[in-house]
């Protein structure tokens, strides 16, 4: 018998397999994140407020919206 020199899978579905991969993996990385926030609820998240930035010494940033009016 000859062996067979053809290839067996195609790109097609390795690109599909490759794209459920990283799926999973980022679902997964998500789970973790949520298993993480609810383990530890007392750390703060990457927001900087206005308190925490004058205290780093950097300028607060506050948005000014103009104030819809009646035409």
């Amino acid at each position: 018998m000859a062996s067979s020199d053809k290839k067996k899978t195609t790109m097609a579905k390795l690109n599909r397999e490759s794209r459920l991969r990283e799926r999973r993996l980022d679902k997964q990385a998500r789970k973790d994140a949520r298993k993480y926030a609810a383990a530890h609820p007392e750390e703060p998240g990457d927001t900087l407020t206005a308190a925490a930035a004058e205290s780093a010494g950097q300028p607060a940033v506050e948005a000014d919206v103009p104030a819809l009016t009646d035409a």
